[in-house]
């Protein structure tokens, strides 16, 4: 019996250690505007010329802030109490890596976009970043379709970039 008391006082005094250090889960920042329960969010401007990742990294960013923040998206500007704007500055595929025959084997994807997020409701910009970068690498092994993975490569790259991104907005960084 008395092994079990030092046991649960030894977890109750981790756990309390714990929260006294100012322990806290990711995901909880509490920058997010209250007032802010619709936000319209328009297609990316895409000056990357890099074909549809506009409309990924929009529909993206779109999934996780409503996943994240539980707002409804709002088409109508005027009727929105946030307004998101995105612009695809460019889109770079390097090769970082090469096979024994000396082709590339391994690419690096930088996505370069400015985003300003703004307060409609109190006319307020909260986030504005004119070089938010984000960057992916992948394979393409021996024998596949560089075209197929690069396609795989950007669709991975647009979820991981909301998830930066709506990070970024939620937590107030």
């Amino acid at each position: 019996m008395m092994r079990f008391w030092r046991k649960y006082i030894c977890y109750l005094l981790v756990a309390s250690s714990l929260v006294a250090c100012g322990y806290h889960l990711r995901g909880k920042g509490s920058f997010w505007p209250p007032q802010m329960k619709k936000v319209c969010v328009p297609v990316f401007k895409n000056s990357s010329g890099r074909f549809e990742l506009d409309l990924k990294l929009t529909k993206s960013v779109i999934n996780e802030l409503v996943a994240r923040t539980g707002v409804v998206i709002e088409p109508d500007r005027d009727r929105a109490d946030g307004l998101l704007v995105g612009e695809i500055s460019s889109f770079k595929v390097q090769p970082i890596a090469f096979s024994a025959s000396g082709a590339a084997s391994r690419y690096k994807i930088t996505i370069t976009t400015k985003i300003v997020f703004t307060d409609l409701v109190n006319e307020k910009v909260l986030f504005s970043n004119d070089n938010f970068i984000y960057v992916e690498e992948y394979e393409v092994p021996a024998g596949m379709d560089f075209e197929t993975m690069e396609t795989q490569a950007i669709d991975r790259a647009a979820e991981k970039f909301a998830r930066q991104l709506v990070v970024n907005l939620v937590e107030g960084f």
